[in-house]
């Protein structure tokens, strides 16, 4: 099966350049101005011509953040596994990073292999990072299993939900050092979550039970300590980390400053948090307020600016969406209590649009930088570059077309995601994807989808082996080590 981009201008994270791109059998097979593949074996009466004239071809969007079926707060996510991934490849995302969270005292191996018969039904490519929520011989074990035998190198920590999945100072302790060990990457949700359960029961017994109360249990205090905190003791440890949703200005001073001492910390921003601000709690429509309700929330507006500044120097290295998509219904159970409201948001099909319109658009980034974060950096960090995050001929054949033009105004009423409420309601954008090419197949073309249930590969991830044998002289005088509460 082959296909042909014809007179577009390829934008790579590096540079930008007036090509044609020639995919065959789902990888690309060449690049280069007015290609003639007519007469190549590969080329028939079949093979599918597409006219990019005036229009940008770049990787497709990697959204390294979601959350598709999750079970979570007494209820599953609305969007799943099939329906996520269709409504990404409508936004230009070709594949999702998704999170395997393991209940307490479960095995990792066991949850990973629920998400795995779950994620069959994906249109796109996806890959899994492993939540550790509880701490025994028998969680390294599978640890080392996952990464050795299922292609999984990252690894999850909550630092909130108390009571649930949060992850105590031991645990990471002893997960950063077993993940260091095989080379994999802690990832880390950094928000104090016994100050979020204080300051929960503090506000609600003032009386304030709506979804105003949301942003009150969590202020900007509760990521920056976790966040610091964190990043501290992957320093002790000599280990890299990567911080999810980072959303608060002492979150990244944390990591900036961690980076600055030339340490090796990622951080991670959602669209959400680049664009809307905390007023939105304040709406008296409950079904409006709580739609918004997810952690970190939304922030004040001047956070939004360092959040632009961190992704404009560097600092922060990629952008994602938290897509967890619950509904009215749903989200209703939090009607008296917004500490029971369902968190979780949308995102996944308009975060490369909105990102352009508010990104490049506006001068904030040029179209490279662009790719660089809503893909290249997110494929190098978590080791799927080349074949991710890159136009290059041997990279897969995972594409988008981007009309630099033509505009759309975001609603609930026309998306492809399942859920009845869009945190970008309303927002007209300029920018968007004409065309999504999926593993060399032509998958969305001016508003219609044109997917296949299971055809999204599971994407193998190698472990980190040659970075980490380049710093194992950093760690000779300060080896890895585990806590014991009895010891």
């Amino acid at each position: 099966m082959s296909l042909l981009i014809k007179g577009g201008t390829v934008v790579n994270a590096d540079q930008s350049f007036v090509a044609d791109v020639y995919c065959v059998d789902g990888k690309i097979a060449q690049i280069g101005p007015h290609l003639n593949v007519s007469n190549l074996p590969s080329y028939t009466q079949d093979t599918q011509v597409i006219d990019a004239t005036g229009q940008l071809v770049m990787p497709g969007g990697i959204d390294p953040h979601t959350h598709m079926q999750l079970p979570f707060m007494g209820t599953v996510a609305s969007e799943d596994f099939y329906s996520g991934t269709a409504a990404g490849l409508a936004g230009g995302t070709t594949c999702i990073i998704d999170f395997v969270i393991p209940a307490p005292q479960q095995s990792l191996l066991e949850a990973y292999h629920q998400w795995r018969e779950w994620a069959d039904k994906s249109v796109s490519d996806y890959a899994f990072h492993v939540a550790v929520t509880w701490w025994d011989d028998s969680v390294a074990a599978d640890m080392e299993t996952l990464v050795k035998e299922h292609g999984v190198n990252s690894f999850k920590h909550f630092m909130a939900y108390k009571g649930a999945i949060m992850a105590d100072d031991e645990i990471l302790v002893n997960s950063f050092s077993k993940a260091w060990e095989l080379g994999a990457l802690p990832t880390v949700h950094a928000e104090n979550g016994e100050l979020v359960y204080q300051l929960q029961q503090k506000i609600l017994a003032m009386g304030i039970t709506g979804p105003e109360g949301h942003p009150q249990s969590r202020p900007p205090e509760v990521e920056g300590e976790a966040a610091n905190r964190a990043i501290r003791i992957a320093q002790a440890l000599k280990t890299p980390v990567y911080l999810v949703h980072v959303s608060t200005e002492e979150a990244l001073e944390s990591v900036t400053r961690a980076r600055n001492e030339g340490q090796r910390v990622f951080g991670e921003v959602l669209a959400g948090h680049l664009l809307i601000d905390e007023s939105v709690y304040k709406d008296p429509d409950f079904n409006v307020a709580a739609a918004h309700v997810m952690s970190p929330p939304f922030r004040p507006k001047q956070a939004q600016e360092a959040l632009w500044r961190g992704l404009q120097s560097g600092n922060l290295q990629t952008t994602a969406t938290d897509h967890c998509c619950f509904c009215a219904d749903q989200k209703a159970a939090g009607k008296d209590d917004f500490s029971k409201i369902p968190n979780g948001t949308g995102g996944i099909e308009n975060r490369m649009e909105v990102l352009w319109d508010a990104g490049v658009s506006t001068g904030r980034l040029t179209p490279n930088e662009f790719v660089r974060v809503t893909s290249t950096n997110a494929a190098h960090i978590f080791n799927m570059y080349p074949n991710k995050g890159t136009i290059a001929v041997g990279s897969d054949a995972d594409i988008v077309v981007w009309d630099p033009a033509a505009t759309k105004t975001i609603s609930a009423k026309t998306h492809f995601q399942n859920v009845d409420y869009n945190i970008f309601e309303g927002k007209q954008v300029t920018g968007i994807p004409s065309h999504t090419i999926s593993q060399g197949k032509l998958v969305y073309q001016h508003g219609k989808l044109m997917v296949e249930r299971g055809a999204g590969r599971y994407i193998k991830r190698p472990p980190f082996a040659p970075y980490f044998d380049a710093i194992n002289k950093m760690r000779e005088r300060t080896p890895p080590f585990s806590v014991d509460r009895d010891g």
